[in-house]
């Protein structure tokens, strides 16, 4: 399929182009960091953002929302959220 968009420069605020699966753990980042997180299953996410010194928790996080943070963590103690996805 063709893409108009191919030879546009990628950046944080672009659309994402690829996604992949969130797995909360309380010591393992982020693998890549990506530009966003789509919340599938609704709740609350403690995370630390990619340049971050502390955690913060987004509360009460609706089903179905795009979380326009970069995180470097995403952590299993109080994320009560879940189906959560990393947008690249």
């Amino acid at each position: 399929m063709p893409d108009p968009f191919a030879a546009s420069a990628d950046s944080v605020t672009s659309p994402a182009e690829d996604a992949a699966a969130i797995i909360p753990h309380d010591t393992n980042p982020v693998i890549t960091t990506p530009k966003a997180l789509f919340v599938g299953t609704g709740g609350h996410i403690v995370t630390r953002g990619v340049s971050g010194a502390a955690d913060v928790t987004f509360r009460n996080v609706p089903s179905g929302s795009v979380l326009p943070f970069r995180p470097g963590f995403v952590r299993a103690t109080g994320t009560t959220a879940a189906d959560i996805l990393a947008l690249y």
